[in-house]
């Protein structure tokens, strides 16, 4: 509605309009209903402060992820690190790899930082292809929705996995590897986030706004930027919000099967694929790369849900109403409840009632 009926309406009603909260602010409000949401947000950006801060880390612990201490490894006994815990010491926070003697706090913090940035890279590659693939086979004519609904089908039917182990396999080792894996994730799984943009925007398409800036004479990628894009940014950010912890998935898994990211670069993939003969002997070599897998997989998909639920306001009228919001305690009427009106027996009399006497007898 533009300010002039709104002012007009004002004029006429003598209510003064109540602003509507913006979508930032309706966003907010429903994510801070979430407690799982809100905990695993604070979660991911410890993970990412300390993926970022990872050099001052090791740092202040004094150590480097690529440095060796075989002075602390025992070879007599294989390998094993000195001292207990692992060669858990104040030098060695986490204690050391075996028969490297690598620090551990080291290369645990500097793989988030690689772990998670093939990750949300990957994913940046999905949402730019998806998105341009998407909005083109909606805008497009019949033939260009045809090519690129096929060709999205066919991205679609690519095994993920088998795929990317082909790919990584042929191309020469020198190429930076953490970016080689990225782009190879992200080249080959956009075909679903296309399909859902394509369908949105084929919505959009046929409402009154983007028909009257078509038929004004703008072109597709205005129409696209202009009123397209704000109507799309839920849809995607939803998505994309649970892509990153799949592609860190994938990400680890191709580090584990010997064709992700190749050492020295720590990963996370790449340390369980070392600890997997050592778990007995230092189990905290093989937990300690899982369990942050685990806990960062985890927070990231309880945010990404929280973040559809947010986005969505049907998901968030059904989580108003399951949590209760708004209603009177349990086992206590609502003082404003109306009172049920008294229901007279079939064939009473419906007259005012006769005063009768005390003793049982009418009143003269």
């Amino acid at each position: 509605m533009s300010e002039a009926l709104v002012a007009a309406e004002a004029a006429v009603t003598g209510v003064e309009p109540v602003p509507a909260a913006s979508g930032a602010r309706q966003f907010w409000r429903r994510l801070r209903t979430q407690r799982a949401a809100l905990v695993a947000a604070a979660v991911v950006a410890l993970l990412l402060l300390v993926a970022v801060a990872a050099p001052l880390l090791t740092a202040l612990e004094g150590q480097d992820p690529n440095s060796y201490h075989p002075a602390l490894i025992d070879s007599a006994r294989g390998g094993v690190p000195i001292g207990p815990f692992g060669g858990v010491s104040a030098d060695h926070w986490l204690g050391v790899e075996p028969q490297t003697g690598r620090d551990l706090f080291a290369r645990l913090v500097h793989g988030a930082r690689v772990s998670l940035g093939v990750a949300l890279a990957a994913t940046v590659v999905q949402v730019a292809i998806g998105v341009t693939v998407g909005v083109a086979s909606a805008l497009g004519s019949r033939w260009v929705d045809q090519l690129l609904s096929r060709v999205t089908d066919i991205i679609v039917a690519m095994p993920l996995m088998i795929m990317a182990l082909a790919l990584l396999a042929i191309v020469p080792s020198s190429f930076p590897r953490p970016v080689l894996v990225a782009l190879v994730i992200g080249l080959i799984a956009w075909g679903n986030i296309a399909r859902i943009v394509r369908a949105q925007t084929l919505t959009l398409k046929g409402l009154d706004h983007v028909a009257a800036a078509r038929l004004s004479g703008w072109g597709p990628v205005r129409v696209a930027r202009r009123e397209l894009l704000p109507g799309l940014a839920a849809p995607v950010i939803t998505y994309a919000a649970l892509l990153v912890p799949m592609n860190i998935t994938v990400e680890a898994a191709l580090s584990f099967l010997g064709v992700g990211v190749k050492p020295p670069t720590p990963s996370w993939g790449q340390m369980l694929t070392a600890a997997d003969v050592w778990y007995q002997a230092a189990p905290q070599y093989l937990l300690l790369p899982a369990g942050a897998l685990f806990v960062t997989v985890l927070a990231l998909t309880v945010l990404g849900d929280g973040v559809r639920t947010a986005l969505d306001p049907r998901a968030a009228s059904r989580l108003r109403v399951g949590t209760g919001r708004g209603r009177g305690k349990k086992g206590q009427a609502s003082a404003t409840a109306p009172v049920p009106p008294a229901v007279t027996p079939t064939g009473a009399d419906k007259s005012a009632p006769t005063e009768q006497h005390p003793t049982g007898g009418t009143a003269s």
